[in-house]
């Protein structure tokens, strides 16, 4: 009777083993499959860290090229929105910029289409502000705010006088905004444009620094 219990304790914890085993293998392959994945995203430089190569200067504020960065500026008494914009329109993307807000409103517009008027664009723009809506959503020339975060949410994710890393993926209709890792925008089955050209903001009638590392794009 011993020896019959102390079997069936021996196969109950051979089989708990084997069990906990498969678990951890499981997740090792789940987590080894999703580094493969994000190594294998095909990113492209949509900036050279040289010259403004690839970028248009649509009329309103200044842009240059220091130490390898983007830098954007314009002064509140300029009226216009100073864009900085792709020679190249894009469909379905991961867009990923490294920024750091100064002062004053900036953004990332995607999507977008040239109009006349002192927004020079209109669509939709991943917002980038040094004290709020960091990761929010606005479409300008249409629908305002789609995607407001609150002050409470921008301080999960937003890093102030820092370098910011923010991701923007659209595919088809689905837009998705991330911001250091944080989802701060989704919308699903979005009905604003499905191509278009790629901006840098500079808000007019604002004092204005923006600065940009890098602008990288991965089309699907």
């Amino acid at each position: 009777m011993i020896r019959t219990c102390i079997n069936s304790i021996g196969v109950l914890l051979a089989f708990t083993i084997a069990a906990c085993n498969q678990r951890a293998s499981d997740t090792s392959a789940n987590a080894t499959s999703q580094n493969t994945a994000e190594q294998e995203v095909n990113w492209i430089p949509l900036f050279n860290h040289e010259n403004l190569e690839g970028w248009q200067v649509l009329p309103g504020g200044e842009w240059s090229v220091e130490d390898g960065v983007i830098i954007g500026k314009s002064p509140v008494e300029e009226p216009l929105h100073g864009i900085l914009l792709s020679d190249s329109t894009y469909d379905d993307f991961k867009l990923k910029v490294v920024y750091k807000a100064i002062k004053g409103n900036s953004g990332v517009y995607f999507r977008v289409e040239k109009v006349e008027g002192s927004d020079s664009v209109n669509g939709l723009q991943a917002e980038i502000d040094p004290d709020k809506d960091a990761g929010g959503l606005y479409d300008t020339g249409g629908r305002n705010w789609v995607v407001q975060p609150t002050p409470k949410d921008v301080e999960k994710w937003y890093k102030p006088n820092e370098w910011n890393e923010m991701e923007i993926v659209c595919k088809g209709r689905d837009v998705t905004v991330f911001v250091n890792g944080f989802k701060t925008a989704d919308l699903k089955n979005d009905p604003g444009r499905v191509s278009g050209y790629i901006g840098l903001q500079l808000h007019g009638g604002m004092d204005m620094e923006v600065r940009f590392k890098d602008i990288l794009i991965a089309e699907n």
